[in-house]
């Protein structure tokens, strides 16, 4: 098996509300289904649904890989629906910070090198 593309589905407690937040974050929405939206940024995508799992939904993680940690950290941190934001963390791999989204999903928002 050849893997040539990955996208994950990522669970949402409010869709609306849950939609703006990926907007507001810098992913751009087109509309797949009345319960699912597709989100793009770059050549990166992921679902979203009309789906939620508690249980799922807080133990749902994404690694964003961003070429400017501090742009993206600005830029989350107006986010509206976020529910917690860290600061950026220098780590021994790069830095990172780590953003919940509005069902609890946590994006750890990740500058990889030094």
């Amino acid at each position: 098996m050849q893997v040539t593309n990955i996208k994950a589905f990522v669970p949402s407690n409010d869709y609306a509300v849950s939609q703006r937040f990926y907007t507001e974050i810098g992913f751009k929405a087109e509309y797949v289904s009345d319960d699912l939206t597709l989100f793009q940024n770059g050549d990166c995508l992921l679902f979203l649904q009309r789906f939620c799992n508690q249980e799922l939904a807080h133990n749902f993680m994404l690694q964003i890989c961003v070429s400017d940690i501090q742009v993206a950290y600005d830029l989350c941190s107006k986010a509206s629906n976020k529910t917690k934001i860290t600061p950026i963390q220098q780590e021994s791999w790069g830095k990172v910070f780590y953003l919940s989204g509005p069902a609890g999903e946590l994006l750890h928002i990740t500058q990889l090198g030094n």
